[in-house]
């Protein structure tokens, strides 16, 4: 299994990124996707998730607005489009792939996001 996330860097706010992740090793259309952050000092948190089937999504009151979730499931791919960036939004990005009922699921590496002037 691989998760690979790129489309980290930095901007300034009020700025826009686009993150994706590359999935591979598993059957990515049946998993929940989803992308969480984690800022220095503090613990990871779900930003952003979007469920197999329908598609339906759900997002942290922080980025809800601000961040959208898609997936394109002919590519095994999930993206996450972050639209007027503050610099509250700096964090590592980590892509997660989970069977829907499981209580565990794959990690990506991670890549970095820094909101700043």
């Amino acid at each position: 299994v691989q998760l690979v996330e790129s489309g980290g860097g930095l901007v300034q706010p009020g700025g826009s990124l686009r993150l994706s992740c590359a999935a591979s090793g598993f059957t990515f259309s049946a998993y929940r996707m989803s992308w969480y952050r984690q800022a220095p000092g503090k613990e990871r948190e779900l930003v952003a998730g979007i469920f197999s089937g329908i598609g339906s999504t759900n997002y942290a009151d922080s980025v809800k607005g601000r961040f959208t979730i898609s997936r394109d499931n002919s590519k095994n791919s999930v993206y996450l489009q972050m639209n007027s960036l503050k610099p509250e939004d700096t964090a590592v990005y980590y892509c997660h792939a989970r069977r829907p009922m499981a209580t565990t699921g794959y990690w990506g590496q991670g890549t970095q996001v820094t909101v700043s002037s």
